[in-house]
């Protein structure tokens, strides 16, 4: 397992980073555990999780994946052994059980949403605490064209005086953003430099094969400013892996279980996929290493999340890493995205 510098902290974080987002949804509490044993003895020692998780969210499951990890670290006693990183929740997205359905980016908010976080996680810290989603209205969840709307949300500078504070009081450790435009990254390091605050050390967004619209105004970010990709969706749902090839829907799939997930299954993104999958077979190469192997290897890119349903959906993620792309077939991968930019963004 290769390891990375998490931006400018002292941490190094390996390059796979497990996700939890199924856990207390489509996995239960003993999946989980199986899941975290797997990914540590391939060598990952990063895990991100979020208030709001499992996905799809919901008033009944709220912090049920916190509360799956807090119990792993209390079985297992090797709570010091993992580099954590979870999220605060923004406005909207039906989300109207948390903070009596108007959370914030404030003071009051971030305080009680990492207590919360800590109780449910039974931890003293949080190695990396991250802006689930902006609280303004701007391009995120797939939207493009930006439209400006003037909104009142929380000064930038007052979210991150807040957070500043909860890293001298130990409760956090690093800071980091997710689903942000370059703008907002762009502003926040700007106010930690002129503060002295801390900086944010990472950019949690999409990116894969059938979005790499992070290639566009964040990626250059990304590597001069050490605030690095961690990527998620790096299969596209698990379109990217050939499963829902031809119309498919596995039985007990994301896509096949929850309708909301309709992101990655327009018609041109189906036809970007089957072209992709086509492109991994004829050299030998399971697709979803391929797609996999492709983010991890992307110069901006911190860690790659990766998720898993099985076991043996994870065993196979995880060999991605040993994976190395030729030229040819990076160019190749770069044919189609030519062909086809971006098809879900």
């Amino acid at each position: 397992m290769e390891y990375r510098k998490l931006g400018r902290t002292d941490l190094n974080v390996s390059a796979l980073c497990l996700g939890s987002m199924t856990w207390g949804e489509q996995n239960t509490e003993q999946e989980g555990f199986a899941q975290i044993d797997c990914a540590r003895a391939a060598g990952v020692n990063f895990i991100d999780t979020a208030e709001m998780y499992p996905v799809p969210p919901r008033s009944t499951t709220y912090g049920a994946t916190e509360t799956i990890i807090g119990n792993y670290f209390r079985h297992r006693a090797n709570r010091a052994d993992w580099i954590l990183a979870s999220k605060v929740a923004g406005p909207g997205n039906g989300i109207d059980y948390i903070r009596d359905g108007k959370p914030r980016h404030n003071r009051s908010h971030i305080v009680a949403a990492i207590d919360a976080s800590l109780r449910r996680l039974q931890t003293d810290w949080i190695d990396l605490y991250q802006l689930h989603w902006p609280e303004r209205p701007t391009n995120y969840f797939g939207q493009l064209g930006y439209q400006h709307k003037e909104s009142t949300f929380t000064p930038l500078e007052d979210t991150l005086e807040v957070l500043s504070d909860q890293v001298r009081a130990g409760k956090i450790r690093h800071i980091g953003i997710s689903n942000e435009t370059p703008w907002g990254t762009m502003r926040y390091l700007q106010l930690s430099e002129a503060r002295g605050w801390p900086r944010m050390a990472s950019i949690q967004n999409p990116y894969n094969l059938l979005n790499r619209t992070f290639e566009v105004g964040l990626a250059e970010i990304a590597i001069r400013e050490d605030c690095g990709l961690l990527a998620y969706s790096p299969m596209a749902f698990g379109m990217l892996s050939g499963k829902y090839a031809n119309g498919a829907r596995p039985a007990n799939a994301r896509i096949t279980l929850f309708s909301r997930f309709s992101r990655y299954t327009n018609p041109q993104a189906e036809a970007a996929c089957e072209q992709y999958i086509t492109l991994a077979r004829e050299h030998g190469l399971d697709p979803a290493q391929m797609a996999l192997a492709f983010v991890t290897s992307r110069p901006f890119v911190t860690s790659n999340i990766i998720g898993a349903t099985s076991l043996e959906q994870l065993n196979s993620n995880l060999a991605s890493c040993e994976m190395q792309l030729s030229p040819e077939l990076l160019q190749a991968i770069d044919n189609i995205h030519r062909q086809q930019p971006n098809p879900a963004p």
